[in-house]
């Protein structure tokens, strides 16, 4: 007689745009013949009452939701909450998102980590004029501060000139634009799984190009390089002839920064200095990114699900070594992995 493997329930929290980006009809067959049964979450009703769960994982924000989570918690302390509404807002400003990364221990090597100089405009009067540049000057690339995933947060410019910084509002970032080769290095994490993909972006400016380019160009995402008017740029690129950063490297950055953050699904954009091929920039990192997009992902994450319900020694993993009477955090402890 065969004893019936048991059923793990990971339950979702999703706006319905990401439902249908990440859970797949194709996740949900791999997940379901490795026993995991992927269970939609109501945000309107009672999370409490819509258990049991192994684990839920989620990406919805707001005073409403947190308090869910924190009840929750309350009534079910053992079963992980992926990840920390607190660690995931820490996401949400540009300013304290690269802030993560001047954080990181990474072990010495040839490579170098480090992320593009940066002003940060509150007053869209500063944006007048040449002054607010400062050291960084043209082209320069520049961003909303807030990165909450929202349409809004993705409406980025190139700017290459005065001209080009009166059609912006603050608050805002305005970033060096490192030349980098056209290419961008995802890097998706999902707990210790690593893996990094190229992605085309947007090409190099030569100072004698500079020289003819006027105002600013509009773009969404870098890797999607949704660009108007960016043809004759520069040469096409060929990403199979790209060369991969270190993987090493890559999974300590990665390791790091789950340290760092208390983050267990989230991705990092690199980019490659094309004048110093060891020095790598960090220009974004982003909580619970578009997995669908990952070579291979059903097996991906179902295995993460697989290792967080499996794992006996997960909740250790997950919130870091915490002595005795240390309060732990409401969302299943999740500190991160703090050495």
């Amino acid at each position: 007689m065969s004893i019936q493997a048991k059923r793990h329930r990971i339950g979702y929290a999703l706006a319905p745009k990401k439902v249908q980006s990440f859970i797949q009809p194709s996740l949900i067959s791999h997940a379901s013949r490795h026993n995991v049964d992927l269970i939609a979450i109501d945000p309107s009703k009672s999370l409490i009452e819509q258990g049991p769960f192994d684990c839920v994982i989620h990406k919805l924000y707001g005073p409403d939701w947190k308090l869910q989570l924190e009840k929750f918690y309350l009534e079910n302390p053992k079963v992980p909450i992926i990840d920390s509404p607190d660690s995931i807002e820490r996401l949400h400003n540009r300013i304290s998102m690269l802030e993560v990364v001047s954080r990181l221990n990474i072990p010495k090597r040839s490579q170098v980590l480090d992320v593009p100089k940066q002003v940060v405009v509150l007053d869209s009067e500063n944006l007048k004029g040449n002054g607010v540049v400062g050291e960084i000057g043209f082209p320069l690339v520049a961003k909303p501060l807030v990165a909450d995933g929202s349409a809004k947060s993705h409406k980025m410019y190139q700017i290459f000139d005065s001209e080009g910084l009166k059609r912006l509002d603050a608050p805002i970032i305005l970033q060096d634009f490192v030349n980098h080769g056209g290419v961008i290095f995802k890097v998706y994490v999902a707990g210790d799984y690593v893996q990094c993909v190229k992605r085309k972006s947007l090409p190099d400016i030569s100072q004698e190009k500079l020289a003819t380019l006027k105002g600013s160009l509009s773009f969404s995402q870098i890797s999607n390089l949704t660009v108007r008017g960016n043809e004759g740029f520069g040469d096409v690129v060929d990403l199979e002839k790209v060369e991969m950063p270190p993987l090493g490297f890559v999974e300590e950055i990665a390791r790091a920064m789950r340290r760092e953050t208390g983050l267990n699904l989230f991705n990092f954009d690199v980019i490659r200095d094309a004048k110093d091929r060891n020095r790598y920039l960090v220009i974004d990192i982003n909580y619970f990114p578009g997995y669908a997009k990952m070579p291979n992902y059903e097996s991906v994450l179902t295995d993460f699900f697989l290792d967080l319900v499996h794992n006996n020694n997960s909740r250790e993993m997950l919130t870091g070594n915490i002595e005795d009477g240390e309060q732990e955090s409401y969302i299943g402890g999740l500190k991160g992995n703090n050495d």
